[in-house]
């Protein structure tokens, strides 16, 4: 499986911008995907996720009700809609996909990755 976000950039405090993460090497519906970001000269951490059956979706305390994950199956992309950003948000955000998984926050669980997309909140 691999994995390709992009939508990442700079934007102001308050501002919006979309991450979306496409997934290919197999079949796309089976896999639960996650958002991770690394914040500069911080530690990896979990940001949202979404189940592979696309009904249940998971966030970090501290972008509930700003983020929102969706995925679009005849696409096969997980979208990150992210409103009213923070220089906090501030990092490299990759996704990653777990085989029929049910959106874990560990990052143990899945097993492949992207590359990742910058996204710079400027205060």
């Amino acid at each position: 499986v691999q994995l390709v976000e992009s939508g990442g950039g700079l934007v102001q405090t308050g501002g919006s911008l979309r991450l979306a993460c496409v997934v290919s090497g197999d079949t796309f519906s089976d896999y639960a995907v996650a958002w991770f970001r690394q914040p500069p000269g911080k530690d990896r951490e979990w940001v949202a996720a979404i189940n592979w059956q696309g009904d249940s979706q998971y966030y970090k305390d501290s972008v509930k009700g700003r983020f929102s994950c969706s995925r679009d199956n005849a696409q096969s992309t997980v979208y990150l809609q992210m409103n009213r950003l923070k220089p906090e948000d501030t990092g490299l955000y990759d996704c990653a996909a777990q085989y029929r998984g049910g959106g874990s926050s560990s990052r143990g669980s899945y097993s492949a990755w992207g590359q990742g997309t910058m996204v710079t909140v400027s205060s």
